[in-house]
């Protein structure tokens, strides 16, 4: 699996974490390894999914969120 970190506005609570951590369970082939405010890091299937569509399912609701840094592990 390869490594993501997202940077994510808007987020401003514990709500609005949980919300992104539930956002990116559902993202096919995506392990949540942690969110903070403002952040997510995780590692994702890339047969699955791409560092864009995760990053676009939690823009999606609601958290404008870019990729900070994707590869794979070392």
């Amino acid at each position: 699996m390869d490594k993501l970190t997202l940077t994510i506005d808007g987020m401003s609570c514990g709500h609005c974490v949980a919300r992104v951590k539930q956002t990116l369970a559902a993202a096919p082939g995506v392990h949540v390894d942690g969110v903070a405010i403002g952040s997510a890091s995780l590692a994702y299937d890339a047969t699955e999914t791409t560092p864009d569509k995760i990053a676009a399912a939690v823009s999606n609701a609601g958290y404008p969120a870019r990729v900070k840094s994707a590869g794979a592990p070392r």
